[in-house]
């Protein structure tokens, strides 16, 4: 569960921001699941009494068009606002963590081949950590006991 704003924030967010937020949290309720698959129950229920003519069609067909259409734009600020959350919260952390490298902070506004780059880069020394943690262990399983091993304790 989020915070919720208090009165607390550094400025007021706008009217769609917080339209968004509810909108977002109402629509991903399971509550709001079974509304609309009621909706969809009665739809389909009542093509008898319309006789399943192009107009009862055409509600469905519409209303679900105008709903998706609308929501792309919700999810999608929800995604944003979400996202650069999570963004500053982890330039904080390279911020405070002391030896790590600040040239991370941005890394969302370098482009794609810089950002290959990187990731390579981060490969590389994964499989060279994973070759120390091998060669450890082939070690400590030719030596002396496992129970010495501090990653088991």
């Amino acid at each position: 569960m989020s915070c919720r704003n208090n009165g607390s924030s550094f400025r007021k967010t706008s009217i769609f921001t917080r339209f968004a937020h509810k909108a977002a949290a109402w629509t991903g309720r399971p509550e709001t699941f079974f509304i609309a698959l009621a909706l969809v129950v009665l739809w389909a229920l009542s093509g008898p009494f319309f006789g399943y003519s192009d107009t009862w069609q055409l509600v469905i067909n519409t209303s679900t068009t105008i709903v998706t259409f609308l929501m792309v734009f919700v999810i999608q600020n929800s995604q944003n606002r979400d996202t650069a959350a999570m963004q500053i919260k982890l330039d904080e952390l390279i911020v405070k963590l002391e030896g790590a490298r600040e040239e991370m902070l941005d890394l969302e506004e370098l482009d794609q081949a810089r950002l290959e780059e990187m990731q390579k880069d981060f490969c590389r020394r994964a499989r060279r950590a994973r070759k120390r943690v091998v060669a450890a262990d082939e070690t400590s399983s030719t030596g002396s006991d496992s129970s010495s091993d501090p990653r088991i304790q």
